[in-house]
């Protein structure tokens, strides 16, 4: 088990406070191959493999799943990859230099006694997204449960441990548990988030869907490969309301940037007036054009706009890379 890092009594950000943007994108994970997220416990049943699938009660059975947890620890490793590739891996002396930490090894000493847009700022890029000890993480993952219309396959294997040194078998030969086909579907919330951020998050998924990286036990050894399918995305704007004539989206209470049009996908920053968003250091003109046009939410207040299907969600990430780049360029300078 990893040790747990000490919390930090600090305040949170003020955009930990309120939503101004919020996008889930629910997907489908389909094994390409065999995977295994392990159990944490070894079970006495001498019938059962000696590694078996984490199990959960599901639509009125037991059924193996792969937790949120999971997913979000895979997730995290590999944006921390591509920002440590683009940036720094330590904090550098410029603040708008990219730059991701080893969140295992980080005390976050360098926290202490700051206030909350501070803290934000000191923070690294994928800290600012999937959180620290002092600040919450803006990403949700839900766990990703069996698909009906797919059932899942599921088998045991044997294997061993070979000494490094002699050639020979170290441990076993011992059996585990693996899904070789199926379906897992699933959900990413993201709040309060800016383009880049969302970019990086599509940036992951396209990785992960095209084998750069695995989910669970036994990856260097070929397991733990998915597709990934992407079925739909909405981003909304709880504080905000359709102006149909004129085709724009207007907010209520602080302005920023509004109104724009009703085509348009937003980033925090728009929604922040000058003196907030300087202090977070959000760009003030965080926005995309998009083919979807907006439309009520549910009760007739807050703005949406809805992408279904591969192809569009590929749309929405394409265009939330522009300003991913847009960043990598802006802080190169």
């Amino acid at each position: 088990m990893l040790p747990l890092l000490p919390t930090l009594d600090i305040p949170q950000p003020i955009m930990h406070k309120r939503f101004v943007n919020h996008c889930t994108i629910e997907l489908t994970l389909a094994p390409c191959g065999p995977i295994l997220i392990k159990s944490g416990k070894e079970g006495a049943d001498p019938t059962k493999p000696d590694m078996e699938f984490v199990e959960t009660y599901h639509a009125g059975g037991r059924s193996i799943y792969l937790p949120g947890s999971s997913l979000k620890g895979a997730i995290r490793a590999h944006a921390e990859r591509i920002v440590r590739t683009v940036g720094r891996d330590r904090k550098p002396d410029n603040s708008d230099t990219l730059w991701a930490n080893d969140p295992l090894n980080d005390q976050y000493k360098y926290l202490t006694d700051k206030s909350a847009y501070e803290i934000y700022k000191l923070s690294s890029f994928t800290d600012q997204m999937f959180g620290n000890t002092a600040i919450a993480s803006r990403i949700r993952i839900e766990d990703a449960y069996p698909e009906k219309s797919q059932p899942l396959k599921v088998e045991e294997r044997n294997g061993v441990a070979i000494d490094r040194v002699f050639g020979s078998v170290a441990v076993g030969p011992f059996n585990y548990q693996v899904c070789t086909a199926g379906a897992f579907k699933t959900k990413i919330h993201l709040k309060n988030f800016s383009l880049a951020q969302l970019g990086l998050i599509g940036l992951v998924l396209r990785d992960l869907d095209e084998g750069w990286f695995g989910l669970g036990f036994a990856k260097s050894r070929g397991l733990g490969m998915v597709e990934v399918k992407l079925n739909s995305a909405v981003v909304q704007y709880p504080g905000c309301i359709l102006d149909e004539g004129n085709r724009q989206i207007r907010s209520f209470g602080r302005q920023g940037q509004l109104p724009q049009p009703d085509t348009s996908l937003l980033g925090v920053g728009m929604f922040l007036e000058e003196e907030e968003r300087q202090r977070y250091h959000f760009p003030a003109d965080d926005v995309q054009a998009t083919p979807i046009r907006g439309e009520s939410m549910a009760l007739g207040f807050g703005v949406q706009l809805q992408w279904q299907g591969d192809e569009q969600v590929q749309d929405l990430f394409t265009k939330a890379v522009r300003s991913w780049s847009k960043k990598l360029t802006g802080a190169a300078a």
